[in-house]
């Protein structure tokens, strides 16, 4: 993906010694491009470090290494971070195109989820809800619906926390996650492309798939998948259950490999 340069004058050189720790997400309440044009202004005395619109392109106005003037401002703030000082100083922070109330088209999103995914890996952020913030968390009075309860705060976690991985079982191509170096896939789609049916027990937290033979099952604290004759540990992403493909597969009678060229995981 391109990052367009569109130089913005309204910003500090420097970061006055603060290393930056977090990204700041805004919504514009306006739209292109009357609102790259007001950010470009000297009179409007704001910027932010990047610009998203709702076609997927990033704008790139203020240099990471310099203070946009995005979030200066601090009023009853619910941020562990904040530290007393200019926030500006030690956030990066990203206006999407968006009017108060609506929602990021889903090309705005891709494109804000790689532009998080560089800046984290460029400047060492961690995906948490103290390093990752909407502009409501710096200034609650004046900036209450910013970036607005439509922001896709859930989704955005999830795919920063946990890639996308592809999985590809003969013509299906499921998505999964990456977690911990392992590649992840939703339990009931992976089992049912493979031909097995699979059962929820809310009781003991497991999910049961056709044909397992192992040993009793009792509740736990965490979900676990029954399969075969063991029981293998799942992940609960957005409400779904989630294996280690090569070990669910394997289970099934399965071989795995993995294209690092695609990031795709193939199961034969």
């Amino acid at each position: 993906m391109q990052i367009i340069q569109a130089a913005s004058p309204n910003y500090s050189t420097g970061r006055n010694g603060k290393s930056i720790i977090a990204i700041v997400n805004h919504i514009t309440a306006g739209l292109m491009p009357g609102t790259l044009s007001w950010l470009q202004n000297p009179s409007a005395q704001a910027s932010a470090h990047y610009l998203v619109t709702k076609t997927g392109e990033v704008y790139q106005l203020v240099a990471d290494e310099n203070t946009a003037w995005h979030a200066g401002i601090v009023n009853n703030p619910d941020w562990a971070l904040y530290d007393g000082s200019n926030p500006n100083r030690y956030t990066i922070g990203i206006e999407h195109e968006c009017i108060s109330g609506g929602e990021l088209t889903e090309a705005q999103y891709q494109a804000t989820l790689w532009l998080h995914q560089q800046l984290m890996a460029k400047w060492g952020i961690p995906a948490d809800t103290d390093h990752i913030v909407g502009h409501c968390r710096i200034d609650s009075v004046n900036r209450p619906n910013d970036p607005g309860s439509s922001f896709p705060w859930d989704r955005l976690f999830a795919d920063l926390i946990y890639p996308p991985v592809n999985i590809e079982i003969g013509a299906a191509i499921l998505q999964g996650v990456s977690y911990n170096n392992s590649s992840y896939a939703p339990v009931r789609e992976l089992c049912n492309t493979l031909g097995k049916q699979v059962q929820w027990d809310a009781g003991t937290s497991t999910v049961l798939v056709e044909g397992y033979s192992g040993p009793a099952y009792g509740a736990t604290s965490y979900v676990k998948i029954a399969v075969a004759s063991q029981l293998i540990k799942a992940l609960i992403i957005n409400n779904k259950s989630y294996a280690p493909v090569r070990q669910l597969a394997e289970a099934l009678g399965h071989k795995v490999s993995w294209d690092a060229g695609t990031n795709t995981v193939i199961v034969v």
